[in-house]
């Protein structure tokens, strides 16, 4: 089994560093040891005169709200007896006055890899509210659940939102602690980013080679299979057809009512590690609630050689151009108001314009421009090597 950040944190410096200094805590329910020991509960045992606040992000401290737009309140923590202040609705950042309170800010979020998925969010404003006030930043690692490679698009300036604000691929194969490395060189801050690095994770891993227990770290992500579709599969969000939201499989089950799946199946026979199996779901909440959907469940076969933005891409271009009754979704999305939300996903305005053409090779090459470019640019964030790099 690898050990977190969180694990670690007992040991040696990253102990002493901590001792004796003001601290508060961004952190939700997935932050767990193995033992299912919640951060906030292991921070306060370790440190109790120490740690003045908690921080939750997105869904919030107990994962416990829905997503786009679904506020979580402050509230005081029963079992620490600490603050907890709301970063997804009431404000998206720490303020002035929380932070005056403290002078290190601990991070141990789980994340899943997709650059849409909002914890990193969070984070990257956190840390330029850090550097208004002066205050340093601990992360306390833990794997990128599904590896480390890449997939494009990169994010464009154009699509700046609280589901991008830097041009990360979609999926970017790097673990929190490197995303934070690269956003103080991104940002150009000047307060010090520590990270308490994983023991024995390797880029090369998936979440169920760590030994680590999986904990949801968001409502609609209840297992690692969830999470290894979702970098393609969230792409759904910004069309009519449900990416099975309201059902026991989200991103795994998708459709509509109207969907023939026939005409999806015949175009996707020769897409690797992936097969598909018809179903029919109803779901209980979001897009066609209370309505039987016909749809498609994706089963991953082969990691190493499934591509998920790609496979979903071209699911998306086969409904485009089958079924009259599909559309995409119009805003509000995340905090965006008058841009479409498919573009805020996918990150540029140029792939929702070709789908429906059955313009392969075109599609490919923008999944693939920059991302050369974007492998030597973070480079030198890398914590982890596999053992033959």
């Amino acid at each position: 089994m690898i050990k977190t950040g969180l694990a670690r944190l007992s040991q040696g410096e990253a102990h002493a560093f901590l001792k004796g200094r003001r601290l508060g805590l961004l952190t939700h329910q997935a932050a767990v040891l193995p033992d299912f020991t919640p951060a906030h509960v292991v921070l306060k045992e370790l440190f109790p005169r120490e740690l003045r606040l908690l921080f939750a992000p997105q869904h919030g401290l107990f994962g416990e709200a829905q997503a786009n737009m679904i506020p979580s309140a402050d509230f005081v923590e029963d079992e620490t007896g600490l603050g907890v202040v709301s970063l997804y609705g009431p404000r998206l950042a720490p303020g002035a006055g929380h932070l005056r309170e403290i002078d290190v800010l601990v991070v141990d979020l789980q994340d899943v890899g997709c650059r849409v998925y909002t914890y990193i969010w969070t984070l990257f404003l956190a840390l330029k509210a850090c550097e208004k006030e002066g205050v340093e930043v601990l992360v306390l690692d833990r794997p990128n659940p599904i590896g480390g490679r890449r997939e494009g698009p990169l994010l464009e300036e154009e699509f700046r939102s609280f589901v991008g604000l830097a041009p990360l691929p979609l999926r970017h194969g790097l673990t929190i602690g490197e995303v934070a490395l690269y956003f103080r060189a991104f940002l150009g801050l000047s307060i010090p980013v520590h990270v308490l690095p994983l023991e024995g994770w390797r880029r090369s891993m998936l979440f169920p080679e760590t030994g680590l227990p999986w904990v949801p770290p968001s409502p609609n992500m209840p297992s690692f299979d969830t999470a290894l579709v979702y970098p393609g599969q969230v792409l759904l969000e910004g069309t009519n057809v449900s990416e099975g939201r309201g059902t026991t499989r989200p991103f795994e089950v998708f459709g509509a009512p109207w969907l023939v799946e026939e005409k999806v199946l015949a175009d996707l026979a020769d897409l690797p590690g992936v097969s598909w199996r018809r179903i029919q779901f109803v779901p209980w909440y979001d897009k066609w609630a209370g309505k039987t959907c016909r749809g498609l469940r994706l089963f991953v076969l082969d990691e190493s050689g499934y591509r998920s933005v790609w496979t979903t891409l071209l699911l998306l271009d086969t409904m485009a151009r089958n079924f009259a009754a599909f559309s995409w979704r119009l805003p509000p999305y995340e905090y965006q108001w008058h841009k479409l939300p498919f573009d805020i996903i996918v990150g540029t305005k140029n792939i929702r314009e070709i789908l429906g053409r059955g313009e392969r090779t075109l599609l490919k090459e923008i999944l693939e421009t920059g991302l050369a470019e974007f492998e030597e640019e973070i480079r030198p964030f890398f914590l982890y090597q596999d053992a033959e790099e």
